[in-house]
This record gives structure tokens, C-alpha cells and sequence, in this order.
């Protein structure tokens, strides 16, 4: 569901990852024709990035155990 969000509203995709002035940047460019396919990139790329991180933390946590 993230994925379609952040297709369609890449700024509201990053403001739902706390990122509350990337997502301002994100609108401004997702207001232009050509920014809008940048600011999608810029949202998919911060989406995979926080389910990584998620990744990255349940294995730490699994080792340390």
C-alpha cells in the first residue's frame, strides 16, 4: 500500500515516514510536471531504505540475543 502512495502522493509517502521537510520539498516538486518524476524516485527510494533499516535492526536485535 506504501508503494501506491508513494506513486501517487510521494510527498504524503514521506511525511508518513516522519520525514516532514523532505515531504515539503517533495511537493514542491511533484507540483511540477517534470519534478513529479523525480519526487517519485525520492519517495521509493526513502520507502526501501526504511524497510532495510527495519531488516538491518531485527537481525542486529536477533544477534545480540
Amino acid at each position: 500500500m506504501r508503494y501506491v502512495i508513494a506513486f501517487f502522493l510521494p510527498w504524503l509517502s514521506l511525511i508518513l515516514q516522519g520525514k516532514i521537510l523532505s515531504g515539503i520539498i517533495c511537493l514542491i516538486l511533484q507540483i511540477t510536471i517534470i519534478g513529479w518524476i523525480p519526487a517519485f524516485i525520492w519517495a521509493v527510494t526513502a520507502l526501501n531504505r526504511m524497510y532495510a533499516d527495519r531488516r538491518t535492526n531485527r537481525i542486529i536485535k536477533a544477534m545480540a540475543k
